[in-house]
């Protein structure tokens, strides 16, 4: 199928409050149009096939660095939360390509070591740092060798737009924000329960009561929520009382997973990881890799050292933190 029958079967099968492939307002700098895919199925493309993306499957989303494989890393909740987008956005009729696109580049700008590092960074720079904000420069200028995916506006809205104060301007960005956090809620208390922190019977009875007692159920009842309470397409947003009960679930795995527990007795490790890197780096640019160094006029080195630091892989910057900072054991010389 070319790209103009899916652009016309959008105009047949979507509700009229998507936004059709062929009504984008366009990228940053102008780009001959694909023969087989609409500008949103490209812009999936485009993310799929970047180094950031690849370099998700190895940054901490709860758990620092995780040797077990059955733990979520950045990657597996991108693609959760991508999965609970595309549900949402097909039982309303809205853009499916769209969606997806939102939900593969939403993270792209995460540290390594997660949240913990990413307030570090924020300490550290002078304009601040967030994960959001920076999910839009990896998309606009890092990639591709510091051209940029030069990606769709709706694109690049619902990605810097999916957490914060300010809400993306489509539809299809709003069910990514919902998404997110329908995807972590649920994911981390698995998690959580795998690694012995929580168990089942700890949950709070009166969201189970309302959210269901299983993994599937609770997910099942908040997509189910917000298709039903979005259908007026005022917004996408979750009915009073499972809004409550999710909120409510948040608060608990704040203060029984994220803060103050043993999945984050690491972390002030870890940010003094990144900080020693960060001051090593601004008193010793020359040791930038090269591709990095090569920008510093234009963007400023404190800038540069942030974007290489915030691309790091856990296992990158770990390995990096001991080549720089952990003396070698002498061996002896070689006769």
């Amino acid at each position: 199928m070319t790209r103009e029958l899916i652009e016309a079967n959008e105009h047949k099968t979507l509700c009229e409050y998507a936004v059709f492939s062929d009504q984008s307002r366009g990228r940053q700098l102008p780009c001959e149009p694909c023969e087989m895919r609409t500008v949103f199925q490209r812009d999936r493309d485009r993310i799929i096939h970047c180094k950031s993306f690849r370099r998700l499957k190895h940054k901490t989303q709860v758990f620092m660095a995780p040797q077990d494989d059955h733990y979520r890393t950045r990657l597996t909740h991108t693609l959760e939360v991508s999965q609970i987008a595309r549900t949402i956005a097909r039982c309303l009729r809205l853009n499916e390509d769209l969606t997806e696109a939102i939900a593969l580049g939403h993270d792209l700008g995460h540290t390594p070591f997660g949240h913990a590092c990413e307030r570090e960074l924020n300490r550290l720079m002078a304009d601040g740092f967030s994960h959001n904000k920076h999910s839009l420069r990896v998309v606009d200028v890092l990639e591709r060798d510091y051209k940029g995916l030069n990606l769709t506006y709706e694109v690049r809205d619902g990605i810097l737009c999916h957490t914060g104060d300010q809400m993306p301007r489509t539809l299809e960005g709003q069910i990514i924000r919902l998404s997110d956090r329908i995807a972590y809620i649920n994911h981390d208390i698995d998690d959580a329960i795998r690694a012995k922190m929580l168990s089942e019977s700890d949950l709070p009875a009166c969201c189970m009561e309302v959210l269901g007692a299983s993994h599937g159920e609770r997910i099942n009842r908040m997509i189910l929520d917000v298709v039903q309470t979005s259908s007026d397409y005022k917004s996408i947003r979750m009915s009073k009382d499972i809004g409550k009960a999710t909120d409510e679930l948040r608060t608990f795995l704040f203060e029984h997973v994220y803060v103050g527990t043993v999945a984050q007795e690491e972390n002030d490790k870890a940010c003094d990881t990144v900080r020693m890197m960060f001051e090593f780096f601004i008193k010793n640019p020359d040791r930038l890799p090269q591709e990095y160094r090569t920008h510093i006029d234009l963007y400023g080195k404190e800038q540069i050292v942030c974007d290489y630091i915030a691309g790091m892989t856990d296992l990158y910057a770990i390995k990096l933190f001991t080549e720089l900072f952990v003396p070698r054991v002498w061996t002896g010389l070689d006769i």
